[in-house]
Parts: C-alpha cells; structure tokens; sequence
C-alpha cells in the first residue's frame, strides 16, 4: 500500500515486541533474539534486493504480536465507482469485519498484512502467510519506500511495486530453492498471470464506469442500472476465474465483487499492463527493469502522459509502448 495515502489517513506509530534483558550477577546478559515464523527468510530476501539495485528500508526489521494485521473497511456507494482506494470512503474495521450496512454501501473489508511506512514490522499475518505470498509482499513493500519511487501517484506506484515484487520474488526463489523447484516455478508465472487479470479487470472497470455514467445523466432507472450492474460482475467474476493456472500470490478477481473491491483493484491494475512492457523491453532483466523503473518514478509522474513521457525518455528503444485502451 501507499506510503504517503496511509500516513495521511492512518498516521500513528506501530506498537513493537520488545524483549528484557537477563541478569546476572556480573554483568547484564544480551537480550535474547526475537525468533518469529521465516524470519531468516525474510532476512535473505532483503539482502537480495540490495543486489539487484534495492537501497535498505527499515521495513521489516521488527516483530509485532500486537499487530496482526491493519484491518481497513474501504466503501462507496452502489452506483459509484471511484478511480483508485484513494477515493474510497474509509473506517477502522477489527479481526471480526466492519460495522457498516452492505445493504447501503458496497464494502471491502481488507486484512492488511503489511503497509508501506519504512519501519513496518513483520505482522504475524505475514509471517505466516504462504511462502510464496511472503516472497512476493516484502519486496513490494521495500519498492514503496524506494527515494525514487515515493513521488509517484499511487495508481503508477502501486503497479510499479506489484510488478517488482513478482520479479523479485521469481528470482530469488529461483537461486534459492532452484528454477525448476515448485517455488520457483509458480512464481516465474505470477507476473503474466497479473497481467491477464488487469487486462480484465481495466475493461470491466471501463464498462462499469460507463454503466454509471449512463444513470447518472438519466438515461437509465436506478433499478435498471442495479440490475445490469449485477449482471456486470457475474460476468466480471466468471471471467477472471476463468484464468489459469491460478496464481499463488494473489487473488485472480477482486477480493469483493463489488464496486469498492473493484476500484480498489483498479488502483494496482491501471497501468500495470504499461510497466509490464517496460520489463519486456529491458529483456526481461530484473536488474535492468528496476533500474528503468526507479528512473521513471523519480519523474514523479501521476497520469498515463507523464508515465508515457517518461517512459520514451528513460528507456534504452526511446519509443512509449501504445498507449492503454
């Protein structure tokens, strides 16, 4: 998630284990290493990034027991479907869900196991996650806080950081565990697999953005729209579900088939595609593309034109890949 969206909303500091000292007779004792689940996991991953061009955070240092998760109700309204979880209303929701009426809004209760601040500890929710889905969070919670990457619109950022953690995650699992290890062969997929769910899901957000604008200008009855809305997203979902082989790392539709999953969704997905082709034009070479990418973030760029500019400046062909539908 967005460093800078979730300071704005959600600022405060995060509560971390901290372990007394022994005693002895003749001097204090060291304090005991806090051990936790994949916690050499989590340290060699790190010490990967650096070597494919990540500089060090300070995300992921710590242990926290009292933070399972960050527990996030992201909601709208029934015919509205905002551009990105920036504008998605937003309320504190707890282990057990959220206190709002699904009748009134559409919801998306989110379990968050990890958030961009540069100091974020290791949540239980993340220790104990699937490997795969471990390997793929802590390098895109790392790219976040990357000097170049923070200037961003989080729409370009998050794509940037989903892309990065697929490609890192792949690679190193690949060293670790061996190319043709289980690991390492269902993450080389992830990154395509993510680009098939955002071809999707980028034209059913198009097609329900326009389902709106249609009621919106009265060209269609409440009813009308509700149902036709309903429609969209058994369609939507058949679609999605459709996609194989299932990725291991992420959910192959948006986590609620709603318009708050969906704009949340779209928020990551947008401009996926775009960045995909800028991996595809370094050779598909995690070095080279993180280093394409921190020179384009460092831009700063916060719609399609600026990232297409960027792009065609900071890129070795000098030629934008076409631009999205």
């Amino acid at each position: 998630m967005n460093r800078m969206t979730r300071l704005l909303r959600w600022g405060g500091c995060l509560l971390l284990i901290l372990v007394a000292p022994g005693c002895s007779m003749k001097r204090p004792a060291a304090s005991s290493p806090i051990t936790y689940p994949r916690k050499d996991i989590i340290a060699e991953i790190k010490e990967f990034q650096r070597s494919v061009g990540f500089a060090p955070t300070g995300n992921f240092l710590e242990y926290s027991e009292t933070t399972p998760a960050y527990y996030r109700c992201y909601y709208t309204g029934l015919l509205e479907l905002p551009d990105s979880y920036e504008e998605l209303k937003l309320t504190q929701g707890d282990a057990a869900g959220c206190s709002l009426n699904e009748q009134e809004v559409d919801l998306f209760f989110y379990a968050i196991e990890a958030v961009a601040s540069g100091t974020n500890p290791v949540t239980p929710s993340l220790a104990e996650a699937p490997l795969e889905r471990l390997l793929v969070v802590v390098p895109h919670e790392d790219f976040h806080n990357q000097e170049e990457t923070e200037a961003a619109s989080p729409q370009i950022g998050e794509a940037a950081a989903t892309l990065i953690g697929f490609l890192t995650a792949s690679e190193f699992a690949s060293g670790k565990y061996g190319v043709s290890s289980s690991t390492a062969q269902k993450l080389q997929r992830e990154a395509q697999l993510y680009r098939e769910k955002a071809t999707i899901v980028n034209s059913y957000y198009d097609r329900a953005k326009q389902l709106y604008a249609q009621f919106h200008a009265g060209e269609m009855t409440r009813q009308e729209t509700l149902a036709r809305k309903s429609e969209l997203f058994t369609e939507l979902n058949r679609e999605c579900t459709s996609i194989l082989p299932d990725p291991v790392s992420f959910n192959k539709c948006p986590a609620a088939m709603n318009n708050a999953g969906l704009a949340f969704d779209r928020t990551y997905i947008r401009y996926y595609p775009l960045l995909y082709e800028v991996y595809i034009s370094q050779g598909e070479d995690i070095r080279a593309t993180i280093s394409a990418l921190k020179r384009l973030m460092a831009t700063g760029p916060q719609t399609e034109m600026d990232l297409a500019q960027s792009i065609q400046m900071n890129t070795p062909s000098g030629q934008a890949p076409a631009p999205l539908p």
